[in-house]
């Protein structure tokens, strides 16, 4: 009985340290969000009540849990293994202001970019264009 659950025992003891690791990270963005929360409304005079304030912490936390599961989404409808800027500036495509600062944002960090930097990325881009029309046939 006990070899048998051993290999059970491993998955069941990652899955629970997965969940405490989640519990942990959603906490501390819980928290976060209360402390920014509760700046503003000091900031601009005004009291803001434990409830709302805790509210407001579940609704972000629910909100970036499915911005992080559609930008998954559009990176693996592009092919990809990694989201990159401009599925998060598609993320935006229904706040035009947002989406315009995420392109502006962009912008400005392209410029910074070096321009050896700039070319070699469109090199690997190109490169990785190639890889993914080629077949490979595993010997049989």
């Amino acid at each position: 009985m006990e070899g048998g659950g051993g290999g059970g025992g491993s998955d069941l003891e990652r899955e629970e340290e997965d969940d405490s690791v989640s519990e942990v990270l959603r906490d501390r963005f819980r928290l976060s969000t209360i402390s920014i929360a509760e700046a503003q409304a000091k900031r601009n005079g005004m009291e803001i009540s434990e409830p709302i304030v805790a509210c407001i912490a579940d609704l972000a936390f629910r909100y970036t849990e499915q911005l992080a599961k559609d930008l998954e989404l559009f990176a693996q409808h592009a092919g990809r293994k990694s989201v990159n800027m401009e599925d998060v500036i598609l993320s935006a495509h229904r706040n035009e202001h947002l989406a315009t600062s995420l392109r502006s944002f962009c912008d400005d960090l392209k410029a910074k970019e070096p321009q050896s930097e700039r070319k070699r990325k469109k090199t690997s881009r190109k490169e990785d264009k190639a890889t993914t029309n080629v077949v490979h046939i595993p010997d049989n």
